[in-house]
């Protein structure tokens, strides 16, 4: 495959990957009440599945490689 069509790859997935991470700390604060344990799970929670779904997606384009730096 051609580096621009995996470096394209590699950049989106990098956006959704940082996406669902903000996105996940910003909604496990409303349901928790308070419980900073409980939003840290479901931080947790959030990102790994969003992980897990990228890196299933762009793996066959660009190995998935994520590197938010």
């Amino acid at each position: 495959m051609n580096l621009s069509r995996r470096l394209t790859a590699e950049f989106i997935g990098t956006f959704f990957l940082l996406a669902a991470v903000v996105g996940s700390g910003i909604m496990a604060d409303n349901p928790s009440g308070g419980n900073d344990g409980l939003a840290l799970l479901a931080n947790a929670i959030a990102t790994g599945a969003a992980l897990t779904v990228l890196i299933l997606i762009f793996r066959p384009i660009s190995g998935g490689h994520f590197n938010p730096l």
